[in-house]
């Protein structure tokens, strides 16, 4: 199989003329590529409180909803007790990692990593993603779909014009999966001014596909199945070649070739025994982000787990002075 040549926008348009069902194949790959999704309109709605919960020790919780592409997404909402600074508080956007779709719940998993910023004076909304919990939709797929990207920018929009929130404060917070999703937010929307990853799926497209081995074997639901059929990695290998036939393909999708325009600087942690996600990814986003002269933080926890469930307290305190000092003081 030789080289394949990348189509462009209309080049994609005729093709989704031609292959009965290809038509939001073909957009869905096109719209992976980081200069398309540049270009894309994010949309704002009203973040509208759908349940008050028990407090936390010094901030409100809520599950809250909003609008993306159409869809209802829900997700929990901290808001700090107290004078509100003059310009709104500032906000740190929650990317959870991969937790089966039917068996997610809003107020389960993440909650000590939500509350330590949310302690710190920070605004947090951890998005359930289309298709999780009650969210609309159909779970896509962070990797090859552009549906969780687009949930997650179209967040960032409602969060500047949120009353509460300092819309030229906000920052991105994502583990596993959702580490991956905040790189890509980062290079794709100039409103992230800090981010942090932990355990993150950073790494290069080739590097996903021929260096990922997973401990535990990833199984997607039937649910799952049905929804990434037409956006599966397979399919993209078919259409376009593997990376090393294709590599100017896959560098336009992978979030860690534009790490020379991102948005703002960038924490990385990672266990060195993470048997879900490879640390090597981590390794490969610090050298990328050291090439490219831009401010980061990286940290590598000996025998630490996927989690970082021994350095935890360390981590967050981490992740915390760095939000206050690239985030809450800037």
């Amino acid at each position: 199989m030789g080289k394949k040549v990348i189509p462009n926008s209309s080049d994609l348009q005729e093709l989704t003329t031609n292959d009965e069902g290809g038509e939001v194949e073909n957009k869905i790959t096109f719209q992976l590529q980081i200069e398309e999704e540049r270009k894309a309109e994010y949309t704002s709605s009203d973040i509208t409180t759908e349940q008050t919960l028990e407090p936390g020790s010094n901030y409100n919780r809520y599950i809250a909803s909003y609008k993306s592409d159409g869809l209802t997404i829900y997700g929990l909402l901290t808001i700090p007790d107290g004078d509100k600074p003059s310009n709104g508080w500032p906000v740190v956007i929650f990317n959870h990692g991969y937790i089966p779709p039917e068996e997610y719940r809003t107020t389960e998993r993440y909650v000590a990593y939500q509350d330590g910023f949310a302690r710190n004076g920070y605004i947090t909304f951890k998005s359930d993603y289309r298709g999780h919990g009650n969210s609309e939709g159909q779970p896509s797929g962070a990797y090859y779909s552009d549906g969780y990207i687009r949930d997650v920018l179209n967040l960032v929009e409602s969060m500047k014009k949120y009353q509460a929130a300092d819309p030229s404060k906000i920052g991105m917070w994502g583990h596993s999966l959702g580490g991956h999703l905040t790189l890509r937010a980062m290079v794709v929307s100039p409103d992230i001014k800090a981010g942090v990853i932990w355990g993150g799926v950073v790494a290069h497209y080739s590097d996903m596909i021929n260096n990922w081995h997973r401990g535990t074997p990833f199984t997607p639901s039937e649910k799952e199945r049905v929804a990434r059929r037409n956006s599966s990695r397979q399919k993209l290998i078919e259409m376009f070649g593997t990376p090393e036939q294709a590599a100017d393909f896959w560098n336009s999708i992978s979030p860690i070739s534009y790490v020379k325009d991102i948005s703002g600087p960038v924490q990385i942690h990672h266990g060195n025994a993470d048997e879900t996600v490879p640390h090597e990814f981590s390794v490969s986003l610090d050298k990328a982000l050291t090439d490219a002269g831009k401010t980061h933080e990286f940290y590598l926890y000996e025998g630490a787990d996927h989690n970082l469930s021994g350095p935890f307290n360390l981590a967050m305190e981490r992740s915390i002075d760095f939000f206050d000092k690239y985030l809450k003081d800037n």
